[in-house]
């Protein structure tokens, strides 16, 4: 069997097969230099700097479950207690998001009327979202037009588009709302209105985790002490030496009658079955011959750039110091970054303890044109961003620009149609499986959860033609 991409997606599929059945031959391809794909880990002297994600998510617990599978359970962190928190640029100063208030609900009241970031119209805006009547049809729709509809401009601008874009890099204006916050959508069809779900929640005492919290549930999140390169290794250290092929890009892969022909480096290879686990312009390329629908849908998904700039600064050049984990900047203050994240706030081992690990992020849907610039420019956008919002002075101790193209897919308005065509197309070719962040959610935790359930499927359609373990030789 072959698995083409060696991203979290492939490395998953490729572990939860062989967890399922040792019998089955794998063969991983990989184009790169090592697998991983956006999560990787750097030590720079005392720094420990994560290139992408630098956490994820215990809810859903695919990926904690996964850890604990592996046996890489004792070497999570937790984030640390204190700091716990976000906050949101507004007239230059970086205020705390509402306490209680999670992505675009409120389940805590009054600090919704206290916040500076609402003035009094908004205000009363938000607290109308109760007589707000429902939609009346279920047709998909853009994050900006519900909360727009629900509670209002200001709610949108200062709270909930700076939140969003932090997690997709997205225009909220295009984001889908049916497959970026169903939960929330499912809410006002249930209830009628988010403030009367919230108090039958509050009631049945379902929301206290979300009512300590602030933009983020942070008890809820994890990452390893030496940086989320751990779980890519103990992944990789969990399958046969010889399964990982490096430096080996796919050019084309076809089907034979049951079985497919994969075309690596120019060499020929034969499988009983593929799994294709690159991203979306990848995927439609290989996918052009055989699944035109398919490949044409996923040339609808759009990809999001950003770049992330890290700096290690002492404590005492920072003026203004902010104890949060991080904080978000909404699009209408018009600066020129995204957010930013002090890494050593979270979690210890990041940095010396007097210094601070700081991640900016620059770019996305919305900056895009800021990419072009040089990495040498970027620190320096940085660098006066954060000089203005917390007093950053003098020269940092470590720099890294870290660029990630096309890395972040966009669920936009209709995202589900073109998913379900896609997996229709897909399921019409017999003894191929395609695995992606691009089509049911992006994150660690939501990619393991596909990569369990491709496995599934393969290890029951390979055991239904038999060619599990008989054909010896053939992957």
């Amino acid at each position: 069997m072959a698995i083409i991409g060696g991203g979290l997606s492939g490395l998953s599929t490729a572990a939860k097969l062989h967890r399922l059945d040792k019998s089955i031959q794998l063969v991983l391809y990989e184009s790169g230099h090592r697998v991983g794909g956006v999560i990787h880990s750097e030590q720079v002297d005392d720094f420990l700097i994560d290139h992408g994600a630098d956490m994820f998510s215990t809810q859903p617990s695919a990926a904690f479950d996964f850890c604990c599978e592996l046996g890489l359970e004792d070497q999570l962190i937790e984030p640390k207690l204190k700091g716990r928190g976000a906050r949101i640029v507004r007239t230059g100063q970086l205020l705390p998001i509402p306490e209680g208030f999670v992505l675009m609900r409120a389940t805590q009241l009054w600090p919704m009327l206290t916040t500076p970031l609402l003035t009094l119209k908004g205000k009363l805006r938000f607290l109308f979202e109760r007589w707000i009547a429902p939609a009346k049809d279920e047709q998909d729709e853009a994050v900006s037009t519900f909360v727009q509809r629900r509670m209002g401009q200001e709610v949108l601008d200062r709270i909930v588009a700076p939140l969003s874009a932090g997690i997709y890099t997205a225009d909220v204006t295009k984001l889908s709302m049916q497959t970026t916050m169903k939960g929330i959508a499912s809410m006002e069809k249930k209830y009628g209105s988010l403030a009367r779900a919230t108090t039958v929640r509050r009631r049945k005492g379902e929301d206290s985790v979300e009512r300590s919290s602030t933009g983020a549930r942070y008890g809820q999140f994890r990452a390893f002490r030496g940086g989320m390169v751990e779980l890519i290794n103990g992944i990789a250290q969990s399958l046969p030496d010889e399964v990982i092929q490096l430096n080996s890009p796919v050019d084309s892969i076809r089907p034979d009658g049951n079985q497919w022909t994969v075309s690596e480096s120019g060499n020929d290879h034969e499988f009983d079955h593929v799994v294709l686990a690159v991203p979306p312009k990848a995927a439609l390329h290989l996918l052009h011959h055989v699944a035109p629908r398919a490949s044409a849908e996923l040339a609808k998904i759009e990809s999001a750039s950003t770049a992330i700039v890290v700096l290690g600064v002492s404590t005492q050049d920072i003026q203004r110091p902010v104890e949060t984990f991080g904080f978000v900047v909404p699009l209408s203050e018009k600066r020129r970054i995204l957010a930013g994240s002090f890494a050593s706030h979270k979690f210890s081992g990041r940095s010396p303890e007097d210094h601070v690990l700081i991640r900016v992020f620059i770019g996305g849907a919305m900056q895009a044109d800021l990419l072009d610039k040089s990495d040498e420019e970027l620190i320096e956008i940085a660098r006066e961003e954060l000089g203005e919002l917390i007093g950053l002075t003098g020269e940092p101790v470590v720099t890294r620009v870290v660029r990630w193209n096309d890395a972040m897919p966009q669920y936009h308005v209709g995202h589900g149609d073109r998913v379900r065509i896609i997996d229709e197309d897909i399921a019409l070719l017999p003894n191929l499986s395609f695995i992606s962040n691009a089509l049911h959610g992006v994150g660690i935790a939501p990619v393991i959860k596909q990569a369990e359930q491709v496995a599934l499927e393969t290890i029951a359609s390979l055991q239904e033609s038999g060619d599990s373990s008989d054909n010896e030789g053939i992957g």
